[in-house]
This record gives C-alpha cells, sequence and structure tokens, in this order.
C-alpha cells in the first residue's frame, strides 16, 4: 500500500513540475522541498496505520565493533529509503562525533520500505560508551551485528552482541568490507565460524544461531545474500538487507487497546519544549494533548514524580524530526510536556500506577574528581568557576548518560564514576567548551571487596602490531600485569600479528599514547571491559619523573636550553607558568624542581652566543586524553577552554615534601 502511493504520489509531482518548467531539470533544493511535500500526506497515513497494525513495524539496532563501517552503513539504508542525507555519517551529529570518527551517543529514526515502517537505532562500539547500547537495546526486537570480513569479532563485537544476546534480540550478521583485494569466501566462512562459536559461547539460543548472513561493502553502498565481491548493477543497492530485516526481525509485541504505558530511553532538552522524552510505547495508544504522569520504581514502591499534558508528540524520520498527532503501542516515538521524569522512568495514563522495569547497567569502573581549578591562573580563560556551576552541569549530564555517576565531595569537589577514560575524557572536553575552567584528578579504579578478597576490573584487549614491534609491545604490558591468551599470524596479512589479552584497568590507563609511540602508529589496540577478578598486584615501573616549575611568570628560550638536556619538555618559550606546575618529564625516575622563567643575565659585556640564535627541540604538548592517562596520584589537571596544564596537587615545594614523607611513613 505505502509503496504504490507514494510512488505515484512522487510520479504525479515529478510530472506536475516537468509541464510546469521551462528548464529541462530542477535544482536538488527544489526537488527536496517537492518531495517533502508530496511525501507529508503518504507520512501521515503511514502514521495512523501504524497505530492501527503494529505487524508493519520493525525495531532493530545496528550494533558493531568500532571502525567496522555501523555509522557509513546508516546513511546507505537511509539513502536506499529515500531519506535525504546532507553530508556522509549523517547519524553522527554531534561535534565531537564528525571531529573524531566515532558514535559516542545512540540515535534513532524510521524509514518506510515496502509498507513496513523501520525505526533503526544507531548505537556506539566503543566499551566506554556501553551505557548507550545498554539503554536502547530494550526498545528493539532485533539487531544488525557488522563485523569487517578481514579483521573478524573483535573485543568490542563480544561486548554489543553480549547486551543484544541478553535481551533477547534477533540477530542478522552482516560481513562488511567484502570488497577488499585480502577478502576471499574462505576468509567470510571462517569469520562466520568465529562469530557463531562467539553466538553460543554468550548463551545464544537457537533462533538466535540460526541467523541469515549478508555479505556487504556499506562504502559502495550495496549488500547481498551471497559472496559477491562485484554484484550487477541492478543488485548494487542495499534493498536485500532491508528484506532479511522485514523477514527476520519480528514486529513487536504490542496491545493497542491497553493503557498507555512509554518507558523513557532517551533525553535531551529543548529551549522551547524543555525536555524531550524518548522511548518505545509498550502498550496502547497516546495522542496530542493526553493526560500523563510520570512514575519511577523505588525501594519502597512506585512514586509518582509529576503529571501533565502531551504538547508534543514527534518522530525522527530520516533525518528530520517531524510532528505526529498520535503513536501506538510497539512504536518509537519522543515527546514533550512534562519536565520532571528522566531516563528509566515511566510515562503513562494517570489512571496507571504500574512502572515498567528498568535496564540493569554495568557497573562504572573508573572514577575521577572534578573540583574548582585553585591555580594562579584560574579565571583567565572561563566563565563558569564556581563548584555550584560545576555541580550543576554534571547533575545535568548524569540525567541523560546513566553509565556516568555523580557523588559529591570534599571542598566543592565531586566524584564522577564512569566506564573509561575516554568517556570522562568527552565529558571534560564538553565542559570545556561551554566555558568551564576546573581541576581533574587522575582515574582511579574502582575496586569490589568478596569474601574478604579484593577485586578489581579486568579488560579483554585485542592488539593487531607489526612483527618488529611484538617484543616492545609484550614488555610494556607485563609491567602493566596483562596476561596473554592467544598470540598468531593476522589471516590474509603477511607480517602482521594478533595479541589476545587479559590487563587490569589500572593497567590500561594511560597505556594508549605508550602503544602509538611503540608501534610508530601501525598498531590497532581494541579493549573491552571482561570482569572483575582477584587483584593482580602492584604495577612495574610505568612512568619516569616529572620537571616541576618553580618559578611565576613567563617561560623563556633561555631556561629551556639549559632544562632540555634534562628530558622531555611540555611547553614552550612564551607560555605562562606557576610553582608546582609541570612543564616536562624528567629523564629520571625522581621529580626535579626547575627554574623555566630565568633570564639571561644584562652585562655591559657581548656575548658570543645570542638569543635569537637559540633552537628548542618540538615540545610534546599533551591533549586532553594523554593528560588523563599521564597524571600521577599526586598531580591534578588543570583545564580550561584553552589550555591543558598539568600541576601537582600542593603547589608548595615545602608541603610536597611532607605529604610524600608521610606517604612512605
Amino acid at each position: 500500500m505505502a509503496g504504490p502511493l507514494l510512488r505515484s504520489l512522487w510520479s504525479s509531482t515529478r510530472n506536475t513540475l516537468s509541464s510546469s518548467s521551462s528548464k529541462p531539470y530542477l535544482r536538488p533544493s527544489a526537488l527536496a522541498r517537492t518531495f517533502s511535500a508530496a511525501t507529508a500526506a503518504t507520512d501521515a497515513t503511514l502514521q495512523r496505520s501504524s497505530l492501527l497494525d503494529p505487524a508493519r513495524l520493525r525495531n532493530v539496532a545496528v550494533i558493531a565493533h568500532v571502525d567496522h563501517g555501523k555509522t557509513t552503513l546508516m546513511d546507505r539504508l537511509l539513502r536506499q529509503c529515500g531519506a535525504d542525507i546532507p553530508h556522509e555519517r549523517a547519524m553522527d551529529s554531534i561535534s565531537l562525533e564528525r571531529e573524531r570518527g566515532i558514535t559516542i551517543a545512540s540515535k534513532v529514526t524510521s524509514v518506510f520500505w515496502k509498507e513496513n515502517e523501520l525505526n533503526m537505532v544507531d548505537t556506539p562500539g566503543h566499551a566506554d560508551f556501553g551505557g548507550e547500547v545498554e539503554r536502547v537495546v530494550g526498545m528493539v526486537e532485533g539487531a544488525v551485528l557488522v563485523v569487517d570480513a578481514g579483521e573478524g569479532p573483535l573485543a568490542q563485537t563480544k561486548f554489543v552482541l553480549a547486551k543484544a544476546l541478553k535481551y533477547g534480540l534477533r540477530p542478522i550478521l552482516l560481513l562488511n568490507k567484502v570488497d577488499r583485494p585480502a577478502v576471499s569466501e574462505e576468509m567470510c566462512d571462517e569469520v562466520e565460524s568465529l562469530v557463531f562459536d562467539l553466538f553460543a559461547n554468550l548463551g545464544a539460543t537457537e533462533e538466535q544461531l540460526d541467523f541469515p548472513v549478508l555479505y556487504a561493502s556499506a562504502k559502495e553502498g550495496w549488500a547481498s545474500a551471497t559472496f559477491t565481491k562485484e554484484p550487477p548493477a541492478d543488485s548494487r543497492n542495499m534493498s536485500q538487507l532491508l528484506d532479511a530485516i522485514i523477514r527476520h526481525v519480528p514486529p513487536p509485541s504490542a496491545n493497542v487497546e491497553a493503557p498507555f504505558q512509554m518507558l523513557v530511553s532517551m533525553m535531551e532538552k529543548d529551549f522551547y519544549l524543555g525536555r524531550i522524552l524518548t522511548g518505545r510505547v509498550s502498550s496502547g495508544c497516546v495522542r496530542v494533548g493526553d493526560r500523563v504522569h510520570g512514575l519511577r520504581n523505588k525501594d519502597s514502591g512506585v512514586e509518582k514524580i509529576e503529571e501533565g499534558k502531551v504538547v508534543k508528540l514527534m518522530k525522527k524520520k530520516g533525518t528530520n524530526m517531524v510532528l505526529i498527532d498520535s503513536a501506538g503501542a510497539g512504536d518509537i516515538i519522543s515527546m514533550a510536556g512534562l519536565a520532571s521524569p528522566s531516563i528509566g522512568h515511566t510515562v503513562t495514563s494517570v489512571e496507571v500506577m504500574t512502572a515498567l522495569p528498568t535496564v540493569e547497567l554495568d557497573p562504572p569502573t573508573i572514577s575521577m574528581t572534578f573540583g574548582v581549578n585553585d591555580s594562579p591562573l584560574a579565571g583567565r580563560d572561563g566563565s563558569h568557576l564556581t563548584g555550584g556551576k560545576i555541580g550543576d552541569r554534571l547533575s545535568a549530564e548524569a540525567e541523560t548518560n546513566l553509565a556516568i555517576n555523580v557523588l559529591p565531595g570534599l571542598s566543592e569537589s565531586f566524584e564522577v564514576q564512569g566506564r573509561g577514560e575516554l568517556q570522562l575524557g568527552i565529558l571534560i572536553e564538553n565542559m570545556r567548551r561551554e566555558g568551564f575552567e576546573l581541576s581533574v584528578s587522575p582515574p582511579k579504579v574502582m575496586y569490589k571487596t568478596e569474601n574478604g578478597q579484593r577485586l578489581e576490573p579486568i579488560e579483554e584487549v585485542t592488539i593487531e602490531v607489526n612483527e618488529d614491534h611484538v617484543g616492545l609491545v609484550m614488555e610494556a604490558l607485563s609491567h602493566r600485569r596483562a596476561e596473554v591468551l592467544d598470540m598468531g599470524p593476522v589471516p590474509g596479512n603477511d607480517g602482521r600479528t594478533r595479541l589476545s589479552l587479559t590487563c587490569p584497568s589500572r593497567g590500561l590507563v594511560g597505556y594508549r599514547s605508550v602503544f602509538s609511540s611503540a608501534t610508530r602508529g601501525t598498531g590497532f589496540m581494541h579493549r573491552a571491559f571482561l570482569t572483575y577478578e582477584k587483584f593482580r598486584g602492584p604495577l612495574g615501573n610505568v612512568r619516569k619523573g616529572v620537571l616541576v616549575s618553580m618559578g611565576y611568570g613567563t617561560i623563556t628560550s633561555y631556561a629551556l636550553m639549559s632544562l632540555e638536556p634534562r628530558g622531555t619538555l611540555f611547553v614552550t618559550p612564551g607560555m605562562e607558568t606557576y610553582d608546582g606546575m609541570i612543564v616536562g618529564e624528567h629523564s629520571r625516575e625522581t621529580d626535579l624542581d626547575v627554574n623555566p622563567v630565568r633570564n639571561k643575565e644584562l652585562t655591559n659585556i657581548r656575548s658570543a652566543g645570542k638569543d635569537e640564535n637559540v633552537k628548542l627541540s618540538p615540545p610534546r604538548l599533551m591533549t586532553l586524553e594523554e593528560a588523563i592517562g599521564y597524571v600521577a596520584s599526586d598531580e591534578l589537571i588543570e583545564v580550561t577552554p584553552k589550555s591543558i596544564r598539568l600541576r601537582k596537587k600542593y603547589l608548595d615545594v615545602n608541603k610536597r615534601k611532607t605529604m610524600s614523607k608521610r606517604q612512605k611513613e
């Protein structure tokens, strides 16, 4: 019904425009506007019918390991279904996502295909953002598992797949990048066997093990039910994958006659509408103007949060958010009208006092302390400086990101608990772009105690390096208490070795930059939380001492010239410094106090060496992620909108010595 109606509307609109236009073609912008107007009636018709027939709905998530082509695949699926994609990686709408090339937050959109409406959920592939996967898998019945045909399943493939299987999703395996020269049919068969073994090890049911397999090149925009590298011209599209979704993914089990209930899975804030709550309608129907209230589960029972009226109902169609009048069970929608409910709460009709069960999240594994910036250079760059402002911002983040916990600390500080360095680094980067100044402690691993035994988080790590670098990597990881599980050549890639190992989370803090240097940028490392195990003992020597400033003012070339032989510098001439600021890494294991603001003595005797002849090596300028992994327990990161500085926790040198003696005692 929808297909012929859409085609007839498009055909009639195109013919009308062609007859009324004197030009042989229409501009793309005019075509887009005309197509939007022509499909408006179709969207309304489909929305009304989906309210009555949930059997035409399909809710599916796209899950994958990082860089296996998931976001590119979403682009091709949207284009295949007629959506207007303004640029590549259209689902990555956050600025940091586009800058870093990773998916940070889950997003949902809907497309129409052969009289069916598909609600597609794009999820992150990085384990640090696992909370984004956990909170949305409850909205869908199926999942497209994207696996690189050349690399096979990796650590984070296992992580996201485990979440999907836990909630009973019906998976579809899509082997991507099969058009690469090194990929063969035999290699795809081997990867398929590895994925099947992974399913079995994760406890998949017989239905889940009976998954269809498709082959694709998301970059080229095609998918095939049989292995091929060059499909026929009329098959170079995503139609076979879309057909497989409709056949294999079951429609949502929905009771339209029951009272309205919806579990909130996503939340965002709008300047005009307030909170916009997104989730799947579990039962019943909702219309604009209906009276609803928010509920939450507590130990004492179900608590009513707020009662109000549905002001707006919205649905993401392609890349645009459109208004709708009503929605039925099984559909994924957004609504506005309530100011208090958050993620994990239930929005329901006022006569219902039963809250839906919430999603269980994995516990956080690391924590960092966010506090007020109290350095001598504080207040120069930022506009949000107080502990109250920092606390309000962190509380707002905890509302929209369930994987982050915020606990109050001492003297206007806050303990922020999360999944990993990258997740907390993204939060800090967002805050500094919003004008915050703050001091941040180094990451601390969150331990557990069971039966009197100390347990620590262990991560599963997959590493791929050139054979020449295996020794350096193994030596560095041995100091970090890693244990090798498997080691062997990479299939189809001579001269490369793949390592599978387990390592404590504390041992991997700051190792990524060391790994990049050791492998000269040619290595790949992927990690994902595995389990809690017995404490593996203290780490080896993983960092040298630092050069600590004992002067205040502007750094000079003359001073740095004499400091350069002492180690690696983190600063350049002209930068500001103060007592206790870290200006470099010492070449030895101990810290060294230095004076980077020293000037050349002025005399009436001409010097043979002039200042303009001073040549310094390029400094090592720390990025935020490098700084998070570098600082030691007695150090802090000073974060401002314009600068990232490293400093000692105690700026006074005498106090540092006193505290060091106390710790040794």
